[in-house]
């Protein structure tokens, strides 16, 4: 692994020494918030996609829940460009803002936030420890409809938050999905309509060609989800955000998750169910082609979308 080093409340720690106590609220409540972005290579060098917009969102979620970070978003953002340069060869940054106190109550005493940068390679410094078999990613995705649990309830949590504790009901669906096989689930809203994966947004191309996805109100606020759907708008490609059943799915010409690790992911089958003919479909082939070419710099329409961690 490669020796790094975290952004830690405005100080640069190794990697190894970046901890938090046991007891920390954050670690015994789920309080903890995060947001998750990429780093990619470019002619001008490495550069993070859609930096602003991520931290719009780490700020948004600080505010779902309660937590107060006294930095503002360009401090943040600097600190983020700053932890990529230190870290060689990182393709992620995982910003994290935490209670760290110790707490006998599930309000802290002590509301301090404490914040980290983390800038990494996921595959050469997580993944390359587990065993071979620990991370199973395939090209094309089989995806599970979870049916025994509403998981997009918006009197709990609102979706729209990056917090720890949103993701422990997803964890156990997704766990017994992977063990019957499956790559990926849907969650759904308490009406039955499908709201999202646990760390993907869905899409679906129609039979007349209109790309569909669920609107807003019941999903997480998707960086990757919002860029497909500026690329769909500047190519052409007709638009629709609202209800998805089921079985607009299992009907579906094609159909792919995005997200910042997924980027545009093709799914193959719902259910055991094979989705539509050629899989990737051509809309799918057309906005992760375009949608790669903005990531690395190459198509002047979403240059904006960089911030280059080189820049003078």
């Amino acid at each position: 692994m490669v020796s790094r080093t975290i952004w830690l409340d405005g100080s640069f720690v190794p990697w190894e020494d970046a901890t938090v106590h046991v007891l920390s609220h954050s670690l015994q409540r789920g309080s903890l918030i995060f947001d998750y972005m990429s780093v990619h290579k470019t002619a001008r060098g490495p550069a993070i996609f859609r930096m602003p917009e991520h931290v719009q969102r780490l700020l948004i979620s600080a505010e779902l829940v309660g937590l107060s970070i006294e930095l503002e978003a360009t401090q943040i953002e600097a600190a983020i460009v700053e932890t990529v340069r230190r870290n060689a060869d990182a393709t992620a940054v995982k910003v994290s803002a935490f209670l760290p106190s110790i707490e006998v109550d599930v309000v802290p005493a002590d509301p301090r936030v404490a914040l980290a940068i983390a800038a990494y390679n996921p595959r050469q410094d997580i993944l390359a420890t587990k065993p071979a078999n620990t991370y199973r990613y395939r090209e094309t995705a089989r995806v599970w409809i979870e049916k025994s649990v509403k998981n997009r309830r918006l009197d709990i949590l609102p979706p729209q938050a990056k917090v720890a504790a949103n993701y422990t009901s997803p964890m156990l669906a997704k766990w017994k999905a992977r063990q019957a096989g499956y790559d990926e689930i849907l969650l759904v809203d308490e009406a039955g309509c499908i709201a999202e994966g646990p760390t993907t947004n869905v899409f679906l191309v129609d039979a007349r060609g209109t790309l569909v996805t669920p609107s807003e109100e019941n999903v997480l606020l998707g960086v990757t989800r919002r860029s497909i759907l500026d690329i769909a708008s500047a190519e052409g490609v007709p638009l629709r955000e609202g209800n998805v059943r089921p079985g607009d799915l299992l009907g579906a010409a094609e159909v792919f998750l995005t997200g910042t690790t997924a980027g545009i992911w093709p799914v193959e089958s719902v259910d055991g169910k094979p989705v539509g003919g050629e899989v990737p479909g051509p809309i799918s082939v057309q906005l992760r082609s375009c949608f790669r070419a903005a990531a690395a710099g190459e198509d002047p329409r979403f240059v904006s979308w960089l911030t280059f961690v080189d820049a003078a």
